[in-house]
């Protein structure tokens, strides 16, 4: 029987995974199965069940229920513990499944492998106080920046998630308003703004001629928050589809223990149509 995986959400039909994937198993070998779920809101531990019972290996797991995923996980890996949040199950028969969150591990291999942006030493801001921001903090403090400063609309969320993370590296957090004349190395938007063409309220000091811009959202064309980043002299506008790719790749290697070769996937992706 060829082994099952899947990914579960809601909405789940724009979902790129099935066919990254795939192309994954096309280009390792590996028979398997991959689909995506639509899961109803408080039908999530019952699907996960189900798609175990129909002979279900491992799952990815989007919003809104990474935090469920989180809850359901009876061991979670460091990352995935700290962060609140799963991405990714590792099925067991017995019901003991292992969690882990591979988005933070996705977005520094895309930033340093295929971007080849340099985080150790440098002045991070990363905008936006929730699951994504959260997700990602621990990876980037293990590349050792000088400094990541979160900032957020709220500036409470951003100083609670700033000391949560202390201990691993130099944290603070912010408002967006107390951004102003401060310049930074990296910026990663880690909101949804550019889904609706939108931008944070960062100050134009942000971004120097140096900065390298990061938006983990992207599209069929630069995001809002990369034109914006451009516009300013930005040396460097990211969008984050490599970071859907690699983090896919950290899940099918937990699922796998192989871990495929990430450039010609994302050169599919990036073809037009």
């Amino acid at each position: 029987m060829v082994d099952r995986y899947a990914v579960m959400g809601n909405p789940i039909a724009h979902s790129k995974s099935p066919q990254i994937h795939t192309l994954f198993a096309r280009q390792t070998g590996h028979s398997l199965s991959y689909e995506a779920i639509l899961v109803k809101p408080g039908g999530f531990a019952a699907a996960v069940a189900d798609f175990l019972r129909a002979g279900g290996k491992g799952l990815n797991i989007t919003v809104p229920f990474k935090e469920e995923a989180w809850k359901l996980a009876t061991t979670r890996s460091a990352r995935a513990e700290r962060a609140g949040a799963v991405n990714t199950l590792v099925l067991d028969d017995t019901g003991r499944h292992y969690g882990d969150n591979t988005d933070g591990a996705g977005l520094v291999r895309d930033l340093r492998q295929n971007h080849a942006v340099t985080l150790a030493g440098k002045r991070l801001l990363l905008v936006g106080a929730g699951g994504a921001a959260r997700g990602v903090i621990e990876p980037l403090l293990g590349e050792k920046p000088a400094l990541l400063v979160i900032a957020n609309r709220t500036a409470d969320k951003a100083v609670q998630l700033a000391r949560l993370f202390c201990e691993l590296g130099h944290t603070e957090g912010c408002g967006l308003d107390a951004l102003a004349g401060q310049g930074f190395d990296v910026i990663i938007n880690a909101t949804a703004a550019s889904l609706s063409g939108e931008v944070p309220a960062l100050p134009d000091s942000v971004v120097t001629t140096t900065s390298a811009c990061y938006d983990m959202m992207y599209g069929n064309r630069p995001t809002a928050f990369m034109d914006w980043a451009g516009q300013r002299g930005a040396a460097h506008c990211m969008d984050g589809l490599g970071m859907l790719v690699e983090q896919a790749a950290e899940s099918f290697y937990l699922w796998r223990k192989v871990r495929p070769d990430t450039g010609p996937v994302i050169a599919v992706l990036r073809q037009p149509g």
